[in-house]
């Protein structure tokens, strides 16, 4: 009698073929994410149109000296940070949850395709559709309203590392946050009142430090006010680092809160997120 031996596949060989596959369903998820009209607007051209909103309705300088700006370069990295939160929190929630209650995680589940190469896809969506939309505001912003953006290394590169950490983090809280709706229908009525309040209170469309301080204490618990004190960093000069809370943009503590909310919500998709079988 001839022994047969099971042949598994080598653990790097089946880790490149999930990202392989991963990397393929980024295009698959940017078609649907684009054919959804509703989420078109709400999530990715709705920082742009608050911000010529604001942009036109405030107008005159803010700042002291030679470090004065208009106000359309002061609102403009508070509406990056909203649409870096929108992308990955508003976006990857309500769009997770609609697909869990209409069967499609269901029908994945019963195919070769694993969870991270779900995730991979969803990820890669997201990366894909916030550099557009933060590329179509920056745009807005020098054509329409005059704003010089920096011209210097560092500026680019501190906004580099605050929008990947940023969007990482906040694309892993909406895998998270997707299991909170009990349907799809109510996923709208159930993340969209929380993404909005922490605009409000996070330094997106108020500045931060008109707030009540017990109000700023809520905001720096959560990750988008330190996407925005980053992003104030990368884009206004640097003496508006005083008007801060504590007089400077402390971008070591914005790296470490964006580092944690980055461990928090590997942690917190993975205990959450449920990969539907055909069995339950």
């Amino acid at each position: 009698m001839t022994a047969v031996t099971a042949v598994t596949a080598p653990t790097g060989f089946t880790a490149a073929r999930t990202v392989r596959l991963g990397v393929r369903r980024i295009g698959f998820e940017l078609r649907q994410y684009f054919r959804a009209g509703d989420q078109v607007f709400f999530t990715f051209l709705f920082p742009t149109v608050m911000y010529l909103i604001f942009a036109t309705i405030f107008t005159g300088d803010v700042g002291q000296g030679a470090d004065n700006v208009s106000m359309a370069t002061y609102y403009l990295p508070g509406l990056v940070a909203g649409g870096i939160f929108l992308s990955g929190v508003q976006g990857l929630s309500i769009e997770i949850a609609v697909e869990k209650s209409d069967g499609t995680l269901k029908r994945l589940g019963s195919t070769p395709i694993s969870p991270a190469t779900y995730f991979i896809g969803k990820i890669g969506e997201v990366f894909v559709t916030a550099i557009l939309q933060i590329a179509l505001l920056l745009t807005v912003a020098v054509v329409l309203y005059g704003v010089q953006l920096p011209a210097d290394a560092e500026s680019w590169g501190r906004f580099a590392w605050v929008f990947v950490l940023g969007l990482l983090a906040c694309a892993l809280l909406g895998i998270a946050l997707s299991s909170v709706p009990r349907s799809g229908k109510t996923a709208s009525a159930v993340v969209i009142p929380v993404v909005l309040l922490l605009q409000f209170i996070s330094g997106v469309y108020i500045a931060f430090t008109t707030l009540p301080e017990w109000l700023q204490n809520v905001a720096s618990v959560f990750p988008l006010k330190w996407i925005a004190q980053g992003m104030r960093a990368a884009i206004l000069p640097e003496s508006f680092g005083a008007a801060e809370p504590n007089g400077s943009w402390e971008l070591g503590l914005v790296a470490i809160a964006l580092a944690l909310w980055l461990v928090v919500g590997v942690f917190l998709s993975r205990a959450t997120f449920r990969w539907i079988r055909r069995n339950g």
